[in-house]
C-alpha cells in the first residue's frame, strides 16, 4: 500500500529510525509465501514509477523520497470470526530479504530511500497528501 504524503515518520522506542520531511511516498509492504526476487524488482520498478505525486509526477521523476515500512498485517485475513488470521503473511526469514531487496533496488535506480526496522513495535506517523493511497500488488 502506498500514500502520497507531505512529510512520515518511523519511530522505535523513542528514536526516529526513518523519515521523510517533504513530500514523497510512504509504503507500507506486505510478503506473502510466493513473493520472490522478482516480485520484488517489480514491486521496486511500480513504486518508483508509480505517477502518484502532484502533477502526475513519480518518485523517479520528482526525486522524491520513499519511506519504505514492512507491515506483515496487510496480509490479515478477516473473513471469518472477529480475529485476523495471519496465514497469508511470509515468515520472517522470508519476508526480511524480500523487503531488504525491494529497499536495495529502489536505491540501485537511484531513489532515496529511509526504512522502518523489521520485526519492531514502530509507531508510524503521516501527513497523508490528498489523501491519496492505493494498493499496488504484483
Amino acid at each position: 500500500m502506498v500514500s502520497r504524503v507531505s512529510r512520515a515518520s518511523v519511530t522505535v522506542d523513542g528514536e526516529v529510525v526513518g523519515a521523510i520531511d517533504e513530500p514523497g511516498l510512504l509504503v507500507l509492504l506486505g510478503v506473502t509465501h510466493d513473493d520472490g526476487p522478482e516480485q520484488a524488482r517489480t514491486m521496486a520498478r511500480k513504486l518508483h514509477e508509480l505517477r502518484i505525486l502532484r502533477d502526475e509526477q513519480s518518485a523517479a521523476s520528482a526525486g522524491a523520497p520513499l519511506l519504505v515500512v514492512s507491515q506483515f498485517t496487510l496480509y490479515g485475513d478477516t473473513r471469518k470470526g472477529r480475529r485476523p488470521s495471519w496465514v497469508a503473511a511470509a515468515r520472517p526469514e522470508h519476508a526480511e530479504p524480500m523487503v531488504d531487496a525491494v529497499v536495495a533496488t529502489l536505491r540501485d535506480r537511484g531513489a532515496r530511500v529511509e526504512t522502518g526496522r523489521f520485526r519492531a513495535v514502530m509507531a508510524v506517523e503521516s501527513i497523508n497528501d490528498g489523501p491519496f493511497t492505493v494498493l499496488i500488488e504484483t
